[in-house]
């Protein structure tokens, strides 16, 4: 799956009350955030690929029964020199290689296996560049939904429903995911397939690894691809992704391809690669499915709240029931109580002067995939727009002034050093830093919204 660099070696999203996200322009994906050590990996399936180089056994079986026998490595796709023949430019990433073979065939990995996968493959500087210089900006969520559910993403998801009917109706009918959920994912991941990116997965990550940033991650990823090649379901030279490693119509890294990915088709290949993007949808209700996917259950819906909310009971430490929550004054934008999909928490992506969703567990199934707020809320409305439903109701605080993470660090410090309470100054404006806000706000006599712009730090340096 895709990932974006926004934050280091770890997984998260900068997505506070005041509606940002990290952000960047993609090749294909929409994923708002780089998750470099995790992404939609499950942790005991991440563990036992670092711990073993096996995927966990319980992965295992539950896949054969979705995958059936595959079948081992083809001669035809290894029909290569005994002896690797690795061109490079950089004589360092020559002698990685000579090292690294051993470490691999420590997983199971042969040499004919390692021979074929490696012949032609050089260090790519363009790669480790794409990963040193990604130029980060701002991005407000309202501006991120803007693209993520165009007119043009939802009528291209809309025509593709059409165009694969039978497909989802038989992938939704197994693994009880609905169609428009997975459809939404390939239209966030890959625009529906076309952009897949084409770059040599081995020669990408192989010089990711070797240029040591983030080397053991990504070796625990050319481990993992290289076992996808000794598997037999895709010959080397057909191996294509993002430079990062995303492979597919929807972005799965090697590590979560060996743990999900599920032969749908029948042809004893899991081939997300081909133009026919069976295997990968598929693999995609799969790993929803296995994350505790509940039909029928919404990830959310948007709500009215009543005047005066106390915007720190928007948490997702609080759940309760849809009933409950419309005892408080939160209903549904109809003015009625939300159904009983289940107990929910209440998501302010923009604070109080924006939109406010109802999430449910299906919310965080789709996080899975990817762990920052503005995606999910992509994923799941993109997938409401291709069932019908309306845009998003609200309206959002698209004058407002936005801040760097160094300019939140700010407010927080001098909201703390006038005495509001501030825990931490980290940048991450949740539901203490935004009633701090409010409470200067509200002191000065100015409009309470609770946002960390550009007049609050001016009003703050000031006074």
């Amino acid at each position: 799956m895709r990932y974006h660099k926004f934050f280091g070696a770890g997984v998260g999203v900068v997505l506070g009350l005041a509606g940002q996200v990290e952000a960047r322009a993609v090749e294909s994906s929409l994923r708002p955030e780089q998750r470099p050590g995790g992404l939609a990996v499950a942790a005991q399936a991440v563990q036992a690929v670092q711990s073993t180089g096996q995927v966990a056994p319980e992965a295992t079986v539950t896949l054969a029964s979705l995958s059936g026998t595959r079948p081992v490595l083809r001669p035809s796709d290894l029909d290569v020199e005994s002896v690797v023949q690795t061109r490079v430019s950089h004589q360092g990433f020559a002698n990685w290689i000579n090292g690294f073979r051993s470490r691999a065939r420590a997983q199971g990995i042969s040499n004919r296996t390692f021979d074929a996968a490696f012949r032609g493959v050089q260090y790519d500087p363009s790669v480790v560049k794409k990963d040193r210089n990604q130029s980060e900006f701002k991005k407000e969520i309202w501006e991120y939904l803007d693209f993520a559910v165009s007119t043009s993403r939802v009528r291209n998801g809309t025509k593709v429903l059409r165009q694969y009917r039978n497909t989802f109706d038989r992938i939704e009918a197994h693994f009880g995911v609905e169609k428009e959920v997975v459809a939404a994912i390939w239209g966030m991941e890959s625009a529906y397939g076309e952009r897949r990116g084409r770059e040599p997965l081995i020669q990408s990550i192989a010089t990711l690894a070797y240029d040591g940033r983030r080397g053991k991650f990504f070796e625990q990823q050319l481990i993992a691809a290289l076992k996808i090649i000794q598997s037999g379901d895709v010959a080397p030279n057909r191996m294509t992704g993002s430079w990062a490693g995303a492979m597919g119509h929807t972005q799965f890294i090697p590590t979560s391809y060996l743990a999900y990915a599920v032969d749908f088709t029948g042809d004893g290949k899991r081939d997300i690669w081909s133009d026919d993007p069976t295997d990968a949808l598929a693999s995609t209700a799969a790993y929803l499915k296995r994350f505790g996917w509940k039909k029928g259950q919404p990830w959310g819906v948007e709500v009215r709240l009543p005047r005066g909310f106390n915007a720190g009971r928007a948490s997702r430490k609080l759940t309760q029931s849809p009933a409950a929550w419309a005892n408080e004054g939160v209903v549904g934008i109809d003015g009625r109580a939300v159904p009983n999909y289940g107990n929910a928490s209440i998501l302010l992506p923009a604070g109080t002067q924006g939109a406010a969703f109802m999430i449910f567990h299906n919310f965080s199934v789709i996080e899975k995939y990817n762990r920052a707020d503005a995606y999910v809320i992509g994923v799941g409305h993109l997938s409401d727009r291709l069932r019908g439903g309306p845009p998003i109701q609200a309206s959002w605080p698209r004058g407002y002034s936005a801040t760097s993470e160094a300019e939140k660090k700010e407010i927080q410090a001098l909201l703390q050093r006038k005495g509001y309470k501030i825990t931490k100054v980290d940048g991450n404006v949740g539901p203490e830093t935004s009633a701090a806000i409010r409470a200067y706000q509200r002191a000065r006599g100015i409009s309470a919204n609770g946002a960390p712009s550009k007049e609050l730090l001016q009003d703050l340096r000031r006074n």
